[in-house]
Parts: C-alpha cells; structure tokens; sequence
C-alpha cells in the first residue's frame, strides 16, 4: 500500500496517469464511429501508416519531439488514406484487400527507416523505436498537454456533429438526400481518427494502437442500442483501461504500460461479451433456456388438452 502511495505521490507518473486517461477517453469516444462505419480494420491500418511519418520527421530535423512526430504521422496516415482511396475507387480490389496492401507497404517502409535510423550513428535516436510498442513512461508534461488538448478537440466536434457524424454511420444515402455533405463529414472522420491513432503511438505503439481504438467501442456496443449512451460509455472504457494499466504497470516491475492497458481494455470486453444484460453470452443461454422451457410447457399443455378431449370423446 505504501508502494502505491509513493507511486502516485511521483509527478512523473501522475503524468504518465494522467496522459493514458484523455488517451482512453479521446481513443473511446472516435472508436465509437469508426466501429460503426465498419472500418475497424481502418485504424490498425492508420496506425502502421503513421510510422513513416515518425521516421522522415525524426531524419529530417534529428531531434525526437511529439509534435513533430505528430504532423508526420497525420501527413503519413493522410497519404495512406488517400491510397486506400484510390485503390478501391480506381480498381477492383475491395477495401479489406487496400487496408491490408496499404498496411503491409506502410509498416514495411517504416520498418527499413528505423534500421536506418539505428545504423545512423545519431545519438538522439535512442527510444525511437519504442514507438513500436509504446512507451508511456517517456511522456512528459508537455506531453499529456497535447494529449489533452487533442482529445479535448476530438470530444467537442464529436459533440457538436454529434446529429451529423450519427446519420452519416447508419444511413449516409439518406444524409445525402437531405442535402448533408456526407463526403466531407467521412473525411473528418477519417482525419479525426488519424489524429487519434497518432496522439496513442507514444504511449500504445503503432502496433497495439488500433486495439485501443476499437475494444472500448465494441464493449460499450454490448450494454446499450442508443449512440449517445454508447459513446459516453466507450470514452469511459477507455478512460478506465489507460488507468488500470498504467496503475499495473507502475505497481509491478518491467511491465510496459501500453500492452497492459490494452490487456486491460481485452478484459473489459470479455465481461460485456459475457455479463451484458440483453447482447451478452449468459443473457443470450438464459434466453434460450427460457424459451425451451416455455416452448416445452406449451407442448406438455397441448398434448394434456388432447388427452382430455380423446377421453370426453370416448365417454360420448
């Protein structure tokens, strides 16, 4: 207990706490809609994408800072959007196959420059390659700033288009008959998920970034049918799996704390897949034993009404 005690009484790691709660919330929160425009896949996708940017930026300018980083992962994450784009606009490949062509490209790019950057002799590359998989005990203050002023940005056009964003996941043809401009509310979906991969590598990685994105999202799904409550409860999600796996991971020793707040959220999910009261898996064997039993009552009634009637009729 005192350990605990000690490890929040630390500035650094009330940061590192602090940056993985506005991650999960902002991550939750735009989650939600790519969840439902089915391109889950899109995220992961965005994510590898965004590791070229990291490079350039580092071998342009040689020194390691979050915004740089981040106006290379969004350039980066935009180029491959607008492949992934192209791809299924101007051939026959499906989005799936662009996703994964773009994906595979992407990380494989940015996998030969950071061998580059290792080989390069530049001393202000060491911890770049914990971009990979996260490394939430190098952010800093101004760090967890960014985080939360991005996420605070996210949350308040979520809110705002909230009515917009909504038609445009279940029934875009219907937002454009109403004169909607469907296009442009589909990229700044688009952009704002680049963003919110991007503001999760430091501390996630690019590889387990998308998972932070997506199982928030479909956890929530598990609870509710009405957008606005499974928004909120997605952001919450998140919120809560950044804090129990940063709180893991400080406690116990040599523990990343981007991999346990993923396992933390993969946690989370399984109690709603299993526990949800209408969607999970004990409501759904309760409901099926409920009908069988009814069904099985409504047969045993059936077949006693036609014993009573053979034997009033043998009695006439």
């Amino acid at each position: 207990m005192s350990s605990l005690l000690g490890w929040f009484a630390d500035p650094n790691m009330q940061w590192i706490l602090m940056g993985s709660l506005l991650l999960g919330i902002g991550s939750g929160v735009i989650g939600s809609f790519t969840y439902l425009r089915k391109q889950s896949l899109m995220g992961d996708a965005l994510a590898h994408a965004a590791l070229p940017g990291i490079c350039i930026a580092f071998m342009l300018m040689g020194v390691k800072s979050i915004g740089l980083f981040m106006l290379g992962s969004i350039i980066s994450g935009m180029i491959a959007t607008f492949g992934i784009h192209a791809i299924t606009r101007y051939s026959r490949i499906k989005q799936d196959a662009a996703l994964g062509i773009i994906l595979s490209v992407f990380f494989g790019i940015g996998v030969v420059l950071m061998t580059k950057i290792q080989h390069s002799g530049n001393g202000n590359q060491s911890g770049l390659d914990k971009y990979m998989f996260g490394q939430a005990a190098s952010m800093m203050k101004s760090d967890v700033y960014m985080m939360g002023v991005v996420s605070l940005l996210l949350i308040i056009v979520c809110f705002i288009l909230f009515k917009e964003f909504k038609l445009v996941s279940f029934d875009p043809g219907f937002a454009r008959g109403m004169g909607m401009k469907v296009g442009l509310l589909e990229q700044l979906l688009l952009f704002m998920t680049v963003v919110a991969v991007v503001v999760g590598i430091q501390a996630v990685g690019v590889v387990l970034v998308a998972a932070l994105l997506i199982t928030p999202a479909v956890s929530a799904r598990y609870w509710t049918d009405s957008l606005g409550v499974m928004v909120v409860l997605a952001g919450f999600i998140g919120a809560f799996s950044g804090v129990t796996g940063t709180l893991i991971s400080g406690t116990l020793s040599n523990l990343p704390t981007g991999p346990v707040t993923v396992l933390a959220a993969t946690s989370l999910f399984l109690v709603s897949a299993i526990f949800a009261p209408n969607r999970g898996l004990v409501a759904k064997v309760w409901r099926r034993a409920r009908t069988r039993q009814q069904i099985q009552q409504s047969q045993s009634l059936e077949m006693a009404q036609q014993r009573s009637r053979t034997v009033e009729g043998g009695l006439d």
